[in-house]
């Protein structure tokens, strides 16, 4: 909770108005004082600072009415009620400001509860806070801020310094604020509307010493300062400031500020997070036609494999490798398969027809098929021009084609001797 600053209008700008704080707990009174007029609200605004502001208005400017609308919803109702009260007010309803409170029905069966004042006095009051740079949390008529008290009336003088005015309040949604000068004539009127003689006694609970008719029932109460009753009994169920005089969010420079920079860096963050999804799209992309092409290559290594998936065509390597004598992970077996790629490509008329690695002796067996005894010779040459030891085994003639075998094993030499040319160099130089 937070102070809070109390001011009451007058209906002109030539008006006094009082002010008064009230401390968090709504008893104790800060400060108080009382204004000309509304040119000189710009003293209040630094007392504003950092306090909640609540104005009241005199209730002079505004009628409370009681309703009973046949209607389903609250806007229905809301949209019937000026042209229920047309011939009740003076004024054009268009230039009519309603303002509607939630509250049950009361005795009368009346479901609707509105307040009517006229659109240029909220207009005028709103100004006045606008050019004293104010911001008002409600505007209140003042008669609901004057106690409620059971089957009774409550009464105060507000003294003022172009005339006092006595605010009545005559029950949950009913009562005024008149000059002072004009009670005598009110009083009399109020037990005039009362009808029979037996029911003309009216009890007000006065706050001030007050003078009426000899039908009144006065029963006078602690007197206080006007303005420190009203603030202590402010309503916040109800609130002027409604509709198309709503408030609207203000915020501050600094958290102005804030929102921007929250703004960038949100933007910066969408932008981060754009352009790796667009990183991201691209690598799923390239991982897909990675995997497609290690698909394409594996069916075509295995014509008669259907269904291939990339999670499983290590395993299914590992398989076809240990089918050829290849039981651990050394990589002789593939790098002898690649050195014999290009002997392979010069005789393409023979064909492989098992494979089997002997990684201990680092020893390819080869069985292979061709039409002719020359490509065995011609694929022989070609493994021993890739520095390859080929021993050739028996080959035998089964009608259309030739089949032979290959024992294939890298050979040694050629490492061997370049490293005795490298020793005797050595010898020669030291």
């Amino acid at each position: 909770m937070v102070e809070t600053l109390f001011i009451r209008f007058g209906s002109q700008a030539k008006d006094s108005i009082q002010w008064l704080i009230l401390g968090i707990d709504t008893q104790e009174i800060i400060a108080s004082g009382e204004l000309k007029n509304a040119e000189q609200l710009h003293n209040l605004t630094d007392k504003a600072h950092q306090r909640k502001v609540i104005v009241l208005v005199s209730s002079s400017d505004v009628r409370l009415k009681s309703l009973t609308v046949p209607a389903k919803s609250q806007r229905a109702m809301q949209l019937a009620v000026p042209y229920m009260l047309e011939d009740e007010l003076a004024q054009d309803v268009d230039s009519l400001f309603f303002a509607y409170t939630n509250l049950l029905e009361n005795q009368a069966g009346n479901n609707c509860f509105t307040a009517v004042v006229e659109r240029s006095q909220m207009q005028q009051w709103l100004s006045w806070l606008t050019q004293a740079n104010l911001k008002a949390k409600a505007l209140i008529p003042d008669v609901l801020a004057m106690p409620l008290a059971t089957n009774k009336n409550s009464a105060i003088i507000f003294p003022s310094s172009v005339g006092n005015q006595i605010i009545l309040r005559q029950g949950l949604w009913q009562g005024y604020t008149i000059d002072e000068n004009t009670w005598a004539v009110i009083s009399q009127k109020l037990t005039a509307d009362e009808g029979d003689e037996e029911s003309k006694n009216i009890e007000i609970e006065a706050y001030s010493p007050l003078k009426g008719s000899d039908n009144l029932s006065i029963t006078y109460m602690p007197e206080e300062l006007p303005l420190a009753l009203l603030a202590r009994h402010c309503p916040d169920d109800f609130n002027l400031l409604q509709g198309e005089f709503k408030n609207k969010d203000v915020h501050s420079k600094a958290l102005v500020n804030w929102l921007w920079v929250a703004g960038i860096a949100i933007c910066a963050l969408l932008l981060n997070v754009g352009f790796k999804g667009v990183e991201l799209m691209q690598l799923t992309t390239q991982q897909q036609s990675v995997e497609k092409q290690i698909i394409d290559e594996y069916k075509k290594a295995f014509p008669q494999v259907k269904r291939v998936k990339v999670s499983t065509i290590k395993s299914q390597l590992k398989q076809k490798l240990s089918q050829l004598g290849v039981t651990n992970s050394d990589d002789g077996f593939l790098a002898m398969l690649l050195k014999m790629q290009p002997a392979f490509a010069k005789v393409p008329a023979l064909k492989p027809e098992s494979l089997k690695f002997d990684s201990k002796r680092q020893e390819l067996r080869l069985q292979a098929v061709a039409s002719d005894y020359s490509h065995f010779d011609l694929f022989k040459k070609a493994l021993e021009n890739l520095d390859l030891t080929v021993k050739q085994g028996a080959q035998n003639n089964q009608g259309d084609h030739i089949s032979g075998s290959f024992s294939i094993t890298s050979n040694p030499s050629k490492s061997n001797s370049s490293k005795k040319t490298g020793n005797k160099n050595s010898r020669g130089r030291s």
